[in-house]
């Protein structure tokens, strides 16, 4: 498992050593991490590697079955490394002859707005929504090294509701979700599902290699998710839309790249919605959490929030 303290990454490890069937390596910068020693309690064999060290990457793989390879592009906040880890990730993959990998990508947003469409500001000189695009950029390292790959599509995790994008307290007291989706649905799942639904992938042995499967718990508007919120509560949760420029001009580091990947989300929602199968979702994880809840199940957090 490549990333196998973050979110996607700790979330397939912890699924694989419920589940039992394969055993776990965990791969990380840091195996002296809390994190690191949680994987080795529950069984895992952590071992250390990085992204920008192909030998390392190598050595963590030989021998394995498979891998489940995952960047994190909020590290950095650079499309350019992403791609770097990426075809380090392939290289090492092909040479230790895996036989199936599940790699975490996106499709590439520029398809849907092109780089010529002011409508969304060009981030670093070539990218619309970097974090996608780069992704999708990085297909063709598995592709072309000839690996066995899965190529998974993920989505807005609903964890992130926990955090900054969930609802927040105007002046007068209301909460408000201010999530910049307008009018149209969003696609969400919990990051245990994308590790759970990683599972459910490898233990399909070879009939999804060379696939591309998108997956998603639901896809609900704003107003739907507010009033998911409402009844988790127990308190009104109304929906106010925030536009996308206003978004972007919120200053936090990322705001604009969110910025440009809620208008994607909002404006292209064939190409967005269209990418994730929910009826696929459920066939590789049974058990994938509503949005309900999922909040329910936090409902501690979102109180203290």
């Amino acid at each position: 498992m490549v990333g196998a303290t973050g979110a996607q990454g700790g979330a397939a490890a912890r699924a694989i050593l419920a589940d039992g069937e394969f055993a776990v390596r965990a791969i990380t910068r840091d195996p002296d991490s809390a994190k690191a020693r949680e994987l080795a309690d529950l069984g895992a064999e952590v071992v250390e590697a990085d992204l920008y060290d192909r030998a390392s990457l190598e050595k963590a793989f030989d021998g394995a079955y498979g891998a489940f390879a995952v960047t994190f592009f909020w590290a950095h906040m650079s499309a350019e490394q992403e791609l770097t880890e990426a075809r380090n990730l392939a290289q090492a993959a092909k040479f230790a002859e895996l036989q199936h990998v599940v790699w975490s990508t996106l499709e590439d947003t520029r398809e849907s707005i092109p780089l010529t469409d002011d409508r969304m500001p060009t981030l670093d000189g070539r990218f619309k929504v970097p974090h996608f695009d780069a992704k999708a950029e990085a297909d063709t390292f598995f592709a072309t090294a000839g690996v066995p790959t899965t190529y998974l599509r993920t989505t807005f995790y609903w964890d992130n509701l926990l955090a900054g994008v969930g609802p927040q307290r105007d002046e007068n007291g209301q909460l408000v979700l201010g999530l910049p989706m307008l009018d149209s649905r969003i696609a969400g799942i919990t990051a245990e599902d994308i590790g759970k639904s990683v599972l459910g992938i490898l233990k399909s042995g070879t009939d999804l290699v060379d696939r591309t499967v998108g997956i998603a718990g639901e896809f609900l508007t704003g107003v739907e998710i507010a009033e998911t919120y409402s009844r988790v509560l127990g308190e009104q949760v109304v929906y106010r839309p925030l536009t996308h420029d206003a978004y972007r001009a919120l200053g936090f580091p990322a705001a604009v790249e969110y910025g440009n990947m809620f208008q994607y989300y909002a404006e292209f929602p064939e190409a967005f919605l269209g990418r994730r199968d929910l009826g696929f979702t459920r066939s590789v994880n049974p058990s994938v959490q509503t949005l309900e809840q999922f909040l329910t199940a936090h409902r501690a957090e979102l109180a203290a929030s």
